[in-house]
């Protein structure tokens, strides 16, 4: 077994999105190569409703996939081909937005006027650019959770984990995404696939995570199955962590216990040209795209 390296260890920064949505990024509009297959990945939590009310209106893409993540309120959300939903508390949407799609995401808070949810984008293969829209709209109680004997809790999402398998399938990075709590002092070894391009994002409590060598910012040395490993400096709320290739990741909670996510899928390692919510491969492919939705036909018909 191989201890992934932490590569990068960073705070989500403050966003303005949508029609005046306060949120926090980890990433997107960067590199496209920092976390290839995913371009993007959002915070939006907030208890006033005047911070995201205004949700994020109508809007198209093309060229992606966007994963929607609800943890408390709700989504109210609908489409240029008649869709219409909500999302609750628990619940995810995969949309596959593929040759195009308008669409809108209309935040509610809670009974308190709380809104917490996370929206990553994965990027599609060339091959796939132009796929017909679809959606994967998952409800909670349909989310595989794995509880140990210590305490920790692992929402399996989409992937495969510990033998369960979560509800969203046929994606084209064949991703894997948890959503991991582990109570306080717990640490634990979780498997990742070697090659998958993987991070971890923190939202509730820290935690430290083992790194493969000694780099600056280490503070202590502990034993893992008989190994010395070295743990970088905790990574607390709103904490991005990027690894490097290997076949596991050691997490130590702390005081208070952790909640993360834990994102992987295969790099798509082909060019991108990205301008907002579209990412295609060639920047004449990029402006085809906004031509076609100055004149009225980026909505393409299924054969």
């Amino acid at each position: 077994m191989s201890l992934r390296p932490v590569t990068q260890i960073s705070k989500a920064q403050p966003t303005l999105e949508g029609a005046g949505v306060k949120l926090h990024r980890a990433f997107g509009f960067g590199d496209p190569a920092l976390a290839d297959p995913f371009l993007l990945f959002d915070d939006f939590r907030n208890d006033r409703p005047q911070d995201y009310v205004q949700g994020f209106p109508w809007h198209p893409h093309r060229g992606i996939e966007t994963i929607t993540y609800v943890l408390s309120g709700s989504v109210d959300h609908a489409d240029s081909l008649g869709n219409a939903g909500s999302l609750g508390a628990g619940d995810i949407q995969w949309m596959t937005a593929g040759s195009g799609i308008l669409h809108q995401e209309m935040p509610q808070g809670d009974v308190a006027g709380r809104m917490h949810g996370f929206q990553l984008w994965a990027n599609l293969p060339s091959n796939l650019k132009m796929t017909d829209p679809r959606y994967q709209d998952v409800p909670s109680n349909e989310i595989p959770e794995i509880v140990e004997d210590d305490g920790t809790r692992v929402k399996v999402i989409c992937g495969e984990f510990w033998g369960r398998k979560g509800p969203v399938d046929g994606i084209a990075a064949n991703p894997r995404y948890l959503d991991i709590h582990v109570p306080a002092g717990v640490r634990k070894v979780l498997p990742v696939d070697t090659w998958a391009k993987t991070f971890a994002y923190v939202f509730e409590g820290s935690a430290m995570f083992a790194d493969a060598s000694a780099p600056f910012g280490v503070l202590l040395e502990k034993e893992v199955d008989g190994r010395e490993v070295h743990f970088r400096e905790p990574a607390g709320d709103r904490s991005l962590v990027l690894f490097g290739t290997g076949d596991e990741i050691v997490v130590q909670a702390g005081e208070a216990g952790v909640r993360f996510l834990l994102v992987s899928g295969a790099p798509i390692e082909e060019p991108v040209a990205w301008h907002g919510p579209i990412v295609m491969n060639t920047r004449e492919e990029l402006h085809q795209a906004f031509r076609e939705l100055n004149q009225g036909t980026f909505i393409r018909k299924s054969a």
